[in-house]
């Protein structure tokens, strides 16, 4: 079971530090990837870390803002989030599967999932 946390409102260009706790299974046999689904809008992937944690993948619109770790001994997974814009409106979604694919991973990589946390971009 996959949980997150962290999520709320913050002003464009602020900060966000999500996590994903997971119980039940261990972090470290899994890559670890955030997804987000903005309302009306397909769920779209937007950062990757691998099992061992050493190659991350991030999408073209958050490379740079958002940097993804895990720590396998906390057992939880992090995106560090800074220069918030309104585009970044989304539920998102931490996941864990059996790879990033060297950054094409897909939904149906991921076998756990969250139930997602809000983040709203707004003054």
């Amino acid at each position: 079971q996959l949980a997150e946390s962290g999520g709320g409102l913050v002003q464009p260009g602020g900060s966000l530090t999500l996590t994903c706790e997971a119980s039940g299974d261990k972090l470290e046999w899994y890559a670890i990837a955030w997804f987000r689904q903005a309302p009306g809008k397909d769920r779209e992937g937007i950062a990757c870390i691998s099992m061992a944690g050493g190659n991350t993948f991030y999408r073209d619109s958050v490379n740079g803002r958002f940097k993804i770790s895990k720590d396998d001994r906390r057992n939880r997974g992090s995106p560090a989030m800074t220069g918030l814009n309104t585009g970044d409106t989304a539920v998102y979604f931490c996941a864990a599967g059996g790879g990033c694919y060297e950054g094409r991973y897909q939904h149906a990589d991921f076998s756990a999932w969250g139930h997602g946390t809000q983040v709203t971009v707004s003054s």
